[in-house]
């Protein structure tokens, strides 16, 4: 018996849909890596994206536990000498109300192709409607 290995050809996607209302960060970032990434199937292949679609809606209501809005810093550098900034959770959420949902899973998934094209797949937006209804996503419970 010969171990499977899928085929980018012979791998069907499916979308799924998470609501992130009052969903800590963390443990909803750790479920939708895993079903980007194809985990949850039976054929995963860890050089073969088997990975599914996901969207995630009202990503503005996510919780954070404990003084993580006010302790928990995110950076970016802007390449220059000293251009090193660095903001809050409340601040990145109040400005950008998706990145800290992108950046929690994006930092769960592998940082070679293969993980740039899984991350691909995420679709985050912040309020509650959403422009994949055409796709027929199924509900994911977090």
């Amino acid at each position: 018996m010969n171990t499977y290995m899928a085929k980018n050809e012979t791998v069907e996607h499916q979308w799924f849909v998470v609501d992130a209302t009052d969903k800590t960060l963390g443990r909803l970032a750790t479920v939708v890596a895993s079903v980007l990434k194809g985990k949850h199937k039976p054929i995963y292949t860890p050089h073969v994206d088997t990975g599914d679609y996901v969207i995630i809606i009202n990503a503005e209501k996510i919780q954070l536990t404990g003084k993580k809005w006010d302790q928990k810093l995110y950076y970016k550098h802007s390449g220059y000498n000293g251009g090193l900034t660095s903001r809050t959770a409340r601040e990145t959420m109040d400005k950008f109300p998706t990145r800290m949902v992108e950046k929690a899973v994006q930092g769960m998934l592998p940082h070679t192709k293969l993980g740039r094209a899984q991350a691909k797949k995420l679709f985050v937006y912040a309020g509650s409607e959403h422009k994949h209804s055409a796709q027929q996503p199924k509900e994911l419970e977090v």
